[in-house]
């Protein structure tokens, strides 16, 4: 059930080798392990999506893509949960992983009286890059793994819940 589940709301594999932003892989695209969706390769995939969702930068869906590749994930899944940090989301997520930077750097939260000009938005960015990096790359770790033993379990947990089902049809 999970596997079909996550199968349907997965792109083709089709779609993501014509992304134009993921063409540059090329023939690493063809690579049937990146398709495959069992425990192992969804598990991973969930990991490196949400870490790769909480990193602050551009082309987050590329460096997913290329995580994914170097650790023969699932490919799309890795690549969809990206857009965890939409932009809906994205203010409130990079807002909560600053403030997990300030804790662990023990740095103040910046308040948010900046000018709207290019001189004032350069100087707060200068002055929030730590905090909002080393909040988000703890942030991204902590719930990559919390997500990836989250899914090992659930996919065993369907596996077994099934097999009881089927041991009850058959007696």
């Amino acid at each position: 059930m999970a596997k079909k589940l996550l199968q349907r709301y997965l792109p083709a594999p089709t779609s993501l080798k014509e992304h134009r932003h993921l063409r540059f892989l090329g023939s690493a695209l063809g690579n049937p392990n990146l398709w495959q969706l069992n425990r192992r390769s969804a598990a991973a995939a969930f990991f490196i999506g949400v870490f790769v969702a909480f990193i602050p930068m551009p082309f987050q869906m590329v460096l997913a893509a290329c995580l994914a590749i170097t650790f023969r994930c699932n490919l799309p899944l890795s690549v969809a949960l990206v857009w965890i940090t939409n932009p809906v989301t994205m203010p409130a997520i990079f807002y909560f992983t600053y403030k997990i930077g300030c804790f662990i750097l023990h740095t103040p939260v910046s308040d948010a009286s900046t000018d709207l000009t290019v001189q004032g938005l350069g100087a707060e960015l200068v002055r929030v890059w730590k905090p909002l990096y080393v909040g988000s790359l703890v942030s991204g770790l902590v719930l990559g793994f919390i997500s990836y033993l989250l899914i090992r379990a659930l996919w065993r947990w369907n596996v077994i819940s099934n097999w009881r089902q089927r041991n009850k049809r058959r007696s």
